[in-house]
């Protein structure tokens, strides 16, 4: 494969894991529904390593507003309990000695506006992010313009073909924010 199909390759690999990564920030929001992602920023002492929950403990959604987790370890539970509570979720954890126990409360009107604001603030990062991409692509085909390894014609095509890709992964993270406002703002 030649150098400039692999750059286009690279551009829009890079691009498609951008995308996946704002949406997967977009699943940490609490959106007033019990989900298991809600959990992936919370991190445990786990014999003196920082381990993400759900790799010492077993998470489950009984209840479209009740998340519970059973750690493989109970001496873990007050810990556990320790970290949620001083995340970011605002959710008050219960244990009874052998599980957590997380009700999710329904979201007020102003913490549903807070959130819009943080998740158009990451859909925005992650359009920044696909823009970065395509600059910095985009100077890698300047660089073979510069060499004389491919033509200026090549190099617009290759410019034109990174916005495509660029106006492409964009309109995914427009979409995907989109969805999750509404999402936050249902009642």
């Amino acid at each position: 494969m030649k150098i400039k199909e692999l750059l286009l390759s690279e551009c829009e690999k890079k691009m498609k894991q951008s995308v996946e990564n704002t949406q997967h920030e977009f699943n940490t929001i609490r959106t007033g529904r019990a989900s298991a992602a809600l959990l992936d920023r919370i991190f445990i002492d786990y014999y003196g390593t920082k381990t993400q929950l759900k790799f010492i403990a077993n998470i489950s959604i009984p209840e479209p507003r009740t998340i519970v987790i059973s750690p493989y370890e109970p001496k873990f539970i007050k810990e556990i309990e320790k970290q949620i509570i001083s995340s970011d979720l605002s959710i008050n954890p219960t244990n009874d000695g052998r599980i957590v126990r997380l009700h999710i409360p329904t979201l007020n009107e102003e913490r549903r506006h807070e959130l819009v604001k943080l998740v158009r603030k990451i859909g925005e990062d992650g359009r920044v992010a696909i823009r970065n991409i395509r600059r910095e692509i985009n100077e890698e085909f300047k660089k073979l313009e510069s060499k004389k390894e491919i033509t200026k014609d090549d190099l617009e095509n290759y410019h034109s073909k990174t916005q495509e890709f660029t106006d492409r992964y964009i309109n995914k993270i427009n979409d995907a924010l989109e969805l999750k406002e509404k999402e936050i703002m249902e009642v």
